[in-house]
């Protein structure tokens, strides 16, 4: 019954987008359930596309200031490190010349610069801009890990106009993955929060608030150009205006879309790829607030959720269960095991919260951003699944500032469904946050085993054995339902089908530097 009556409501109303992976195969579909075709013919250079998204940019688009996951996916065209990830999840070179030079105890970086890398004012690149940036970088980054790393630097330097050293206090296994994230940027330019310059393939010409934002191909880019002359990004913070900005042909790509989205979407002039949005999607608890101090009632809500469910009722089967803070595309960190840990098992529930004093159940809030529709079905399914353990749930859907403000910054809430991605290809940028010091640590979750296995885990050098370390870690957040956790969420990408080459990352990225138009 709960299938089928939340089916039809789907059916009746056009829903937001999520989501999207990299590690997966990748599918071109006219729709999710057809066999797989592809566009075929030349690429061809220049042209201009128009890509509907579901939020607006942050209010600063400094590299540095940024915490939307949908600001950092489009300005990753626009913003480049000394090194990149690529979409098979490797580091490679960008405004450096080549990967870096390390000294055996992992405490010293030589990087010798690319020649004549130009920044989108035309000024070239040089040492003490990027020991600039990463002064910067450090001193006013919102990314906390990222801060905590860049605070281990002993010493940047330029030691000529095309070599710089970076010298730690200790070693740290992850550094390179926090190096490419600090955006290389021009050292005495002061727009950067509304007029960003970086070095990537596409330049920033302008943004409409709440209506769009405008890049253009950069001619000076030092390597591949990209094939596209411009990129509009049109926001449709209603799912139901999109889908009628598709139904009439009037985008030419669409991201993050649902499985009934496509499924609905009856124009022809588009195709459909298929990834997973590289994220952790879960009912997050404040552990500071009653009964989610309790682990037996942390476990007895995992125990109340079924994840097939979900994953049939929203998405049609799609998408990929997660049983810790891991997703699936950090392959050797994510353990497949910790996904059956907490079983559909509504009598265990029942039977746990009796346990922590809670007979009869309680009463609890979820807090959900309202324009990510993923999210807010997945907390529908939820408040059924709960009421049959005697948990009864108030579905709170806040706007996404209401949320950040709220939720995220103030910690003013109860319990909310929402999916973490990872800033950078290191496990540290999805398991760091749950430490007990951390500024993200929005649901107050406090272990000091938990920090000590981090710490340990950040210093050791060796790889095999900081892989070791972190799974461990992600374990505990497993063992100790710190989250509800529920799946990696299936993703979707329209596109017009003379377009093509859009590929999928293991970071919440949309690089459109290889998207084409076909001959």
């Amino acid at each position: 019954m709960l299938k089928k009556r939340m089916l039809a409501l789907f059916l009746l109303g056009a829903l937001l987008a999520t989501v999207l992976c990299a590690c997966g195969d990748k599918k071109q579909t006219d729709n999710p359930s057809s066999d797989e075709t592809s566009s075929s013919g030349e690429p061809v250079n220049g042209g201009e596309v128009v890509i509907g998204i579901s939020q607006d940019l942050g209010d600063s688009l400094d590299p540095y200031q940024m915490t939307a996951a949908g600001t950092r996916e489009v300005l990753f065209n626009v913003y480049e490190g000394l090194v990149k990830p690529n979409k098979d999840g490797e580091f490679i070179p960008a405004v450096a010349a080549e990967l870096p030079k390390k000294s055996e105890d992992g405490t010293s970086y030589t990087f010798t610069l690319r020649e004549n890398v130009k920044f989108h004012n035309g000024a070239v690149v040089t040492a003490d801009d990027v020991v600039k940036s990463f002064k910067t970088c450090a001193a006013t980054t919102v990314d906390t890990a990222l801060a905590a790393a860049l605070s281990d630097v002993k010493e940047i330097k330029a030691v000529d106009a095309k070599t710089v050293s970076l010298t730690l206090k200790k070693p740290n296994g992850d550094m390179l993955s926090y190096i490419a994230s600090v955006a290389i940027t021009p050292a005495n330019y002061t727009e950067q929060v509304t007029k960003p310059v970086g070095t990537g393939s596409f330049k920033f010409v302008s943004r409409s608030v709440q209506d769009n934002v405008v890049l253009e191909k950069f001619a000076d880019y030092w390597g591949q150009p990209a094939y596209l002359d411009k990129l509009t990004y049109k926001i449709y913070e209603d799912p139901t205006a999109l889908m009628s900005a598709l139904g009439a042909g009037s985008v030419d790509m669409a991201v993050h879309l649902t499985t009934d989205q496509v499924s609905t979407l009856s124009n022809q002039e588009y195709k459909t790829v298929e990834g997973t949005m590289n994220l952790v999607q879960a009912l997050y608890l404040n552990h500071k607030v009653a009964p989610f101090d309790n682990g037996k009632v942390r476990k007895a809500l995992s125990y109340a959720i079924d994840v097939d469910e979900i994953l049939a009722i929203t998405a049609d089967g799609h998408g990929t269960k997660v049983g810790t803070s891991i997703y699936p595309a950090f392959t050797r960190y994510f353990d497949q095991s910790l996904v059956g840990t907490y079983p559909y098992d509504p009598e265990k529930a029942k039977a746990l919260l009796a346990e922590a004093g809670y007979p009869d159940g309680f009463s609890m809030t979820i807090s959900v951003p309202s324009n990510y529709t993923p999210h807010v079905k997945t907390a529908e399914v939820m408040v059924e699944q709960l009421a049959k353990v005697g948990v009864k749930v108030k579905l709170d859907q806040v706007e996404w500032e209401t949320w950040l403000s709220n939720v995220y910054n103030d910690r003013n809430f109860q319990s909310t469904v929402i999916g973490f991605d990872a800033v950078t290809l290191t496990p540290g940028a999805l398991l760091n946050r749950w430490v007990s010091t951390n500024g993200k640590n929005m649901i107050n979750y406090n272990n000091p085993q938990y920090d000590a296995m981090i710490a340990k885990a950040e210093a050791t050098v060796d790889d095999t054995q900081r892989t070791e370390l972190y799974k461990q870690a992600a374990k505990m957040l497993t063992d100790t339902a710190a989250n509800v956790y529920v799946q990696d969420l299936a993703d979707f990408v329209v596109m017009k089908k003379s377009l093509d080459g859009y590929a999928f990352y293991p970071l919440y990225v949309m690089d459109m530097s290889t998207v084409h138009y076909v001959k």
